[in-house]
Parts: structure tokens; sequence; C-alpha cells
């Protein structure tokens, strides 16, 4: 398979847990690349995304590195035969790559569990408070270049899978733009959280000692727990963490979050209380 020039996170998150079966083996590089019939070079690029796999190879690779986990297996084989060309496809070259792993990741995602502490959450944006979202940023984008995001994140908000959100109250008073957009927003939450698969949970202000709030993340399932991610928000775009340890911190996380949080119905009430004051 030819190589290539930049891997998606997907493709590159394949490689990850491809090196970590061999690492788990006790193979050095070298070693499992005689098992395979090819050389270390191939295999570096192999475990880095640069290079494509055939399923018949993932299934040799877990074989020699004694993996029985047959789900896991079938989920890297899936992951390495997907010829999927989302509808993103159509930004690559016009935004920053992250945009677009971010989309695919969703594309793929089994559910998804969100906890927002001082923005609504792009999946659930209006476009008024993508925009300004988006206006803020330094340094100023072009009006094409605003507008292409705006664009791409309404795009993103197909929601099709079971998805929860803990949002802070802050999140929620917070005046991105005037009073007209945040009403608006507002009008939205509430709409999408009466969706059978979308719930809304509210974090007050009067929560006694809840320090746990301090941290926004994006909790994706993925077709087995291994192949879970977290995405955080960081100054360059957005972070992938996929490192078993890390998963089992955050998703820890997210139920004390979860359960600390009003149930929704209480939200929905919550969010119906600070719409009337604007």
């Amino acid at each position: 398979m030819p190589r290539r020039r930049q891997p998606t996170a997907r493709q590159a998150r394949l490689g990850t847990e491809l090196l970590r079966l061999r690492e788990a083996a006790g193979l050095k590089g070298r070693e499992a690349a005689a098992l395979l019939g090819t050389d270390a070079a191939r295999l570096s690029q192999i475990e880095s995304g640069i290079a494509g796999v055939s399923e018949d190879t993932v299934r040799r690779l877990a074989s020699h590195y004694v993996c029985a986990d047959q789900e896991f297996i079938d989920a890297l084989v899936a992951m390495a035969t997907d010829r999927t060309r989302g509808w993103w496809e159509e930004y690559r070259g016009l935004l920053p790559t992250s945009f677009l792993d971010l989309a695919e990741l969703d594309h793929h995602a089994r559910f998804l569990h969100e906890v927002a502490i001082l923005y609504v959450p792009g999946l659930l944006q209006t476009e008024d408070y993508a925009r300004a979202v988006f206006s803020s940023r330094v340094p100023e984008l072009t009006r094409d270049e605003l507008e292409l995001r705006v664009r791409h994140r309404m795009r993103r908000q197909q929601i099709t899978v079971p998805y929860e959100l803990v949002i802070h109250e802050s999140a929620l008073r917070i005046r991105v733009s005037d009073r007209a957009a945040s009403r608006a927003q507002l009008a939205k939450l509430l709409e999408l959280s009466e969706a059978e698969h979308i719930a809304v949970r509210v974090i007050p202000f009067d929560l006694d000692g809840f320090a746990r709030a301090a941290s926004t993340m994006t909790y994706v399932g993925g077709p087995v727990p291994e192949l879970d991610t977290v995405v955080r928000d960081v100054p360059h775009g957005s972070a992938f963490i996929d490192s078993e340890a890390q998963l089992n911190i955050f998703r820890t996380r997210f139920r004390k979050v979860e359960a600390a949080s009003l149930d929704p119905g209480q939200s929905r009430d919550f969010i119906n209380r600070l719409t009337k004051e604007l």
C-alpha cells in the first residue's frame, strides 16, 4: 500500500494499537518485521500510520502478538479496511486537519459523553453562537475562514448515537454574543434535550464542593472500550487521548460529574428559568 503524506487520527490510532500489541508481546520491531516477512522500516511506517495495512496483515500481527481478543482484532480490521470518504473530506486542505479528525471520530462513535464548563459544545451550538465563538479567535480569521468553520460545525451536528452532556451553569450564562443569541442558544438546548438519544444535565453554581467541574472533555466511545478516545481542547486545536490509564481516569471523572449533576428533567427546568431571565 502507498505511503500517506499525513495520516488521519483514525489511521494513526490503528498504528498505535498495533504498536501497543507488539510491545505487550515483548517483541522488538525487527523481530516482529521478520515474522511478517518485511523489514523494520516498513513495520515502523505501519505503526506510525504512514503506511496502510491489509486485513490479512492485521490478523497475522495479532496472531504473532498472541492477542486472543477477537472483538478487538475485528475492530482493528474494520479500521484498516475502512474506505469511507465522509462529508468532511470536502474540507481537506481548507481547514486544519483537527476539524476533519473530529468529524471522522463523531462518525464512528458508539456514544458521546461531554463535560462543558465555559461554552456550549460545538455539537449543540446555534449558527450565531458558533460564529461568535470563532470570531473571538486570535489571530482573527478572514470572513471565508470563519464561514468555513461555521459551516463545518453545523454539519457535524448530525448526532444519531447516544449523547450525554453535563454542562456547567457558567456556560449557560456566558454571552458569547448578545442577549438574543444567548436566548436562541438556550432554546436550542431545550429542544435538543427532548430527543431520546440526547441527555443534557446541568451543574448549577450552588452545588457545594464540586472541584471536578473545572475540566472540559469529550469522551467518545469506540467499537470496543479499548478504542475509546478522549478529546481535550488545547491552544493549537484538539488533543486525542487514548492510553488505557488515561481513559480509565476520564471514565471515572465523567461518572462522578454525571452523578453530581441535576437529572435531565431538573436540568430542562433550570434552563427554562435561565431563558426567562434573559
